[in-house]
């Protein structure tokens, strides 16, 4: 299991509830790929974009910290991709903190 951040970025027109249900949807997939989320949280709650993703010109970032094996990242990218509700998504595999010594 490797670990990975996944920021994704949803309508901040959007109700509660329904960002709830985006976020709910988004920890069932992590799940159905065999991974684990280790934390999840919003990470900005409406922040202005340089440029209209869908005519929304405010979106609300979440932050997860995933362990999920690398050959299941693909597979969790088509499944974001095919997700209406998430307007982008970026998948990165974080790098050690390296300590001088």
């Amino acid at each position: 299991m490797n670990k990975y951040e996944l920021v994704f970025i949803v309508d901040s027109r959007l109700s509660d509830a329904e960002k709830s249900d985006v976020s709910k949807q988004v920890t069932d997939l992590v799940t159905k790929v065999e991974g684990k989320i280790v934390n999840a949280s919003v990470w900005i709650d409406r922040q202005r974009m340089a440029f209209p993703i869908d005519k929304a010109m405010e979106g609300t970032y979440y932050l997860f910290n995933i362990e999920v094996k690398g050959s299941e990242v693909a597979r969790l990218r088509r499944e974001l991709l095919i997700n209406e509700r998430v307007m982008r998504f970026l998948i990165i595999r974080p790098e050690e903190q390296k300590v001088k010594a």
